[in-house]
């Protein structure tokens, strides 16, 4: 009896692990890959502009993170469906269209924003070179980024993408290495992190808002809720799937937090000091890791670089791996990468396209860039609340959900979450489309 009683708990405690390792990984996949060169290079300009004031954001941020990604994890579970087919079967073809329409487009702006930045981070790396010209590493390190992603991805099974994706994770620690080696003051970023300096001035909203509109994305709803699904996910594992929801949401925020002590403690530091027409403007993010070579040395530099590189390419793997989910789902097409190509050809032959035509307008001459990434923006502060909304419909469906539906309280605080998200990409999406309300 003594004996028995002693190893029950050890074998529950086993048995709980086996399952975490098991259901570990769209998560904490899904919402690292939110930090992007886009919101790499919004967390950058926070810390640049506003020191450490910001730091206090990135709490509130990290709940409202935490609750869009389990309600479509928690959905995939339940349903054993992806959020494209729920939409379909719930609002109809006419519905699914749009969405799908402002889908594709944004995740091809998208796309081509993630190479944008392999192409941007090549002027760091042409430094440590002297046999190749920084115009031919730029096309060579982007052909090489879409080749890459596109072999990673249709050539190995889901657990070894899982893997690979893995990997992408890890190296986001190099963010973390970066905002150490500047030596920040960490009495201030603790202050400002618990005790937060507020300001009511425009810009510090708009950066508010930017933030906030960087870290939920719609193609995030609909990449975790796919991954879950592929993953074998169900009721009955859903409890340890939410940590990996949990854990990834945390972690991601911990580098975006990281990203803004490094460029705080530098950038800002030496504006502050600075005489009229010497400071640093950060309007790309490479620019953080060209303006760290000389105010802290190139290994840190070099650190930045390697984690807006790390960044950019996994996006790229997983933004139009998230469209073309969706659009197989919305039209029943066969999908996942567990498949081979002769099984699920419009799955790939999508994301190849979607590749291609993503990379091809950073390194083709004359490309129109830089509108193809503000309609694309546009077009995703449309998209979001749209999404938003939707899910919210869904995970109260009881026909859908049964008991797993929210609760009062989770749906108190769910609406609160997407009513605010909601408005403050709505006004940010104004602010990008007439950017003299902001001035």
């Amino acid at each position: 009896m003594t004996t028995g009683t002693r190893t029950a708990p050890r074998l529950t405690i086993w048995r709980r692990l086996l399952i975490l390792l098991a259901v570990i990984g769209p998560g904490i996949i899904t919402a690292n890959a939110d930090n992007d060169v886009g919101g790499i290079l919004t967390y950058s300009q926070a810390g640049a502009q506003f020191g450490y004031t910001l730091l206090w954001l990135l709490i509130p941020v990290t709940l409202a993170l935490i609750i869009t990604q389990e309600m479509c994890a928690r959905m995939g579970a339940v349903t054993g469906k992806g959020l494209a087919s729920l939409i379909r079967e719930n609002f109809g073809f006419k519905v699914t269209f749009w969405v799908l329409l402002l889908f594709v487009i944004c995740d091809l702006g998208n796309t081509a924003t993630e190479f944008a930045g392999v192409a941007s981070v090549s002027s760091t790396f042409a430094g440590y070179t002297t046999f190749v010209g920084a115009g031919v590493l730029k096309v060579l390190m982007v052909i090489a980024a879409a080749a890459f992603v596109f072999i990673t991805v249709t050539r190995g099974s889901a657990k070894v993408v899982e893997r690979i994706f893995f990997a992408f994770c890890t190296i986001y620690l190099s963010y973390i290495a970066s905002g150490i080696i500047v030596h920040p003051n960490w009495h201030d970023v603790l202050h400002q992190t618990l005790f937060p300096h507020f300001s009511s001035s425009k810009a510090y909203v708009l950066m508010i808002i930017a933030v906030i509109g960087t870290t939920i994305s719609p193609w995030m709803q609909f990449y975790i809720q796919a991954a879950v699904v592929d993953k074998g996910i169900d009721e009955e594992t859903y409890a340890m799937s939410k940590l990996d929801v949990v854990a990834g949401a945390i972690f991601t925020d911990v580098i975006a937090y990281f990203i803004i002590i490094a460029c705080a403690a530098t950038i800002f530091v030496y504006n502050l000091h600075a005489p009229a027409g010497h400071t640093i403007a950060v309007n790309d993010a490479s620019d953080v890791a060209v303006a760290l070579k000389p105010l802290v040395g190139k290994f840190a530099a070099l650190l930045f670089a390697v984690g807006l590189l790390n960044a950019a390419v996994f996006t790229a793997s997983i933004l139009p791996l998230s469209t073309a989910y969706y659009v197989c789902e919305a039209f029943g097409f066969e999908r996942g990468i567990d498949l081979r190509f002769n099984q699920a050809r419009i799955f790939y032959s999508l994301y190849l396209a979607l590749i291609i035509l993503g990379a091809g307008i950073v390194i083709i001459p004359g490309a129109p860039l830089l509108a193809i990434i503000f309609y694309s923006q546009v077009l995703n502060g449309v998209l979001l609340p749209v999404v938003l909304v939707l899910m919210l419909l869904l995970i109260n469906n009881k026909r859908l959900m049964g008991r797993w539906t929210n609760n009062l309280a989770f749906n108190t605080i769910a609406w609160a979450t997407v009513i605010v998200v909601a408005v403050l990409t709505v006004i940010s999406t104004v602010q990008i489309v007439f950017p003299q309300i902001g001035s």
